[in-house]
């Protein structure tokens, strides 16, 4: 029974508990429809929330607008929201589908939920597979839609559309028909309309035979995985060093987990691109995403995301601690003098300052320093250029200031303005605060 299918699945997961506020994607469609109808049964009989959200892609004009008014009809015992995309947004199966789960992750935030339920099912986990198949990405994707990622749950993972089809007729249930299903200018259509029907003419169980090979690629990738690290895990020199298929395993690895697209090409590309910038001391990084980065030096090989450059200035004029963005900046009075002095990259140093009259702030044009032991000064672009500091951390560097000179680079070096000529006046520390948690 298909209701007590989706009830395990539910079960497994501990969802049916504490109150949880459950969400389900729901277009009005025959998946969705039947997964609402049984979540609404459940919902008498177990102690939750469930609210139904539906995005209206606005794509088809009245059609579209009147399949909302349905969903909202069908929701009239049940709590619903809805959203409109603009008119004149590309409509392409990759912006659609970035803008749906934008939608429910906005949806999860409104509503406190951690679960949103998909009706994926096996049809459409067949479909992938050799989606997949045909761009050749590897053993990792032919797992095939996951069952659980992130917030996002798939109880109808196992059940085929025949299946569905059945309990909507048997519970009387009206979906609706989106029109744009039978245009196979987009990829997915084109399997479920075109290519899938000449399949079944020589292998008829065309769909189950892909599952089976997902279910086979997930206990394989089980293994793989269980068996080697994250990319993020690995020096450049370690991953450098490992086997060809080794290495392709982590990237597979890598992509599945940041939930990023991909094919062979993709996965020797980064692999390559890895390999061929593993000597660059200041590094080098690929754009992954909008708003993420592959970077890769000689040392290390890290995902970095944008940051917006941190225009805060902090006025330090007495001994103490200030707070400047994720770190603690201390000044104290130095009574001692050390048996050694910090090295540069410490974020420690003993200092000869007349007066407290600093700023605390990060790299602007026109900075300047005079190097520890240099006579003249330089700018601070030339100064990191120097120290092959990679360009994403530049702007995130926290700088010890008199005006638009710069007397201590934290973790670098200090300016021979302040440095230590008879005896330390004043200790410098910066210190992080998630170390401080720790």
């Amino acid at each position: 029974m298909l209701k007590e299918r989706v009830k395990l699945f539910l079960e497994e997961y501990n969802l049916l508990t504490n109150n949880n506020n459950i969400i389900v994607a729901f277009s009005g469609g025959y998946d969705s429809m039947c997964l609402l109808d049984i979540m609404q049964e459940l919902k008498n009989e177990h102690n939750f929330n469930l609210i139904a959200v539906h995005l209206n892609h606005n794509w088809r004009g009245e059609e579209s607008d009147k399949e909302e008014e349905i969903c909202r009809e069908f929701c009239k015992n049940i709590q619903f929201y809805s959203e409109k995309l603009e008119e004149g947004l590309p409509h392409t199966e990759t912006y659609a589908r970035d803008a749906r789960y934008n939608f429910f992750e906005r949806c999860a935030n409104k509503f406190n939920s951690k679960i949103v339920l998909t009706a994926h099912n096996a049809n459409d986990n067949a479909e992938t597979v050799y989606y997949r198949l045909q761009k050749g990405t590897g053993i990792t994707g032919l797992e095939g839609i996951q069952e659980k990622r992130d917030i996002f749950y798939r109880p109808l993972l196992n059940t085929y559309r025949h299946e569905i089809e059945d309990y909507c007729r048997t519970h009387n249930l009206k979906p609706n028909f989106d029109s744009s299903n039978n245009n196979n200018k987009y990829r997915r259509n084109e399997i479920r309309n075109k290519i899938f029907p000449k399949l079944k003419e020589v292998i008829p169980n065309i769909e189950e035979c892909l599952n089976n090979l997902s279910k086979s690629a997930k206990e394989a990738n089980k293994i793989i995985n269980d068996n080697i690290k994250n990319l993020e895990e690995y020096s450049t020199e370690k991953f450098t060093k490992l086997p060809d298929y080794y290495q392709n395993a982590i990237v597979h690895k890598f992509f599945r987990e940041y939930n990023l697209d991909y094919d062979k090409k993709t996965i020797t590309q980064i692999v390559d691109f890895i390999n061929s910038n593993s000597n660059v001391k200041s590094g080098k990084k690929r754009s992954l995403t909008t708003d993420k980065w592959l970077f890769v030096n000689d040392k290390k090989i890290e995902i970095i995301k944008t940051t917006k450059c941190n225009n805060e200035e902090l006025v330090i004029n007495k001994i103490g601690e200030y707070r400047f963005g994720k770190h603690i900046f201390e000044i104290k009075e130095c009574n001692k003098i050390p048996n050694k002095y910090p090295n540069d990259n410490y974020m420690t140093a003993y200092v000869e300052l007349k007066d407290i009259n600093l700023v605390i702030r990060n790299r602007k044009n026109g900075d300047k320093i005079q190097p520890l032991g240099v006579n003249g000064t330089q700018k601070i672009k030339k100064y990191f250029n120097e120290r092959k500091i990679p360009n994403h951390e530049k702007d995130n560097i926290t700088l010890l200031c008199y005006k638009d000179e710069v007397l201590w680079v934290a973790g670098y070096g200090i300016s021979e303005k302040i440095r230590v000529k008879t005896s330390p006046t004043h200790i410098i520390k910066l210190r992080s605060l998630e170390n401080d948690k720790n």
